[in-house]
């Protein structure tokens, strides 16, 4: 199951890159237009996916001090609420999310099936406790990035665009 983390986080790089191809097709008033979804623009979604992942990778980097990659996230902001918006230019928050996308690959490779079966403690982004198992949340994680991406992608396909292919079919390997 924990080699499926790893192919997991090489979707969200794979994907993550396509979406940010297709949508630097739009102006930077395209990209932040409100557009009625529910972080209102693309800009806000892209963004709002960078805030979940760094409060999910902090979080996870309690659980184990394995984790090496995650020590590199003390170079990102500290996000504190779901619609923060910590990247306020196309160009920085494209280059956070490809710092992000490493790390993320890194974790993934890291994780062991032991540490997965392990529960992990921590407190929701309004302070209210949780312990819930290591692995599931880590699913938690990854799930979270495809509902998201699948909103961008409506957005973008609003503006006419051809959005690229989001099946993880395309990166499983043959048998």
């Amino acid at each position: 199951m924990y080699s499926d983390f790893k192919l997991l986080a090489q979707y969200n790089t794979w994907m993550n890159v396509r979406l940010y191809k297709c949508a630097e097709q739009l102006s930077d008033q395209q990209l932040k237009e409100d557009r009625g979804a529910f972080f209102k623009s693309i800009f806000a979604t892209f963004n709002h996916l960078v805030v979940g992942d760094l409060i999910w990778l902090r979080r996870f980097a309690q659980h184990s001090p394995n984790y090496k990659s995650l020590q590199q996230l003390e170079e990102f902001p500290k996000p504190t609420a779901l619609t923060s918006i910590p990247f306020d230019n196309w160009e920085e928050l494209k280059t956070a999310r490809q710092k992000l996308d490493k790390i993320i690959e890194e974790f993934a490779r890291d994780i062991t099936t032991s540490q997965a079966n392990e529960a992990l403690a921590y407190a929701d982004t309004k302070g209210i406790p949780a312990t819930k198992n290591f692995g599931d949340l880590v699913l938690h994680f990854f799930n979270h990035q495809t509902h998201h991406r699948g909103q961008i992608t409506t957005l973008l396909t609003q503006f006419g665009l051809e959005t690229p292919d989001t099946d993880l079919l395309f990166l499983c390997e043959d048998a």
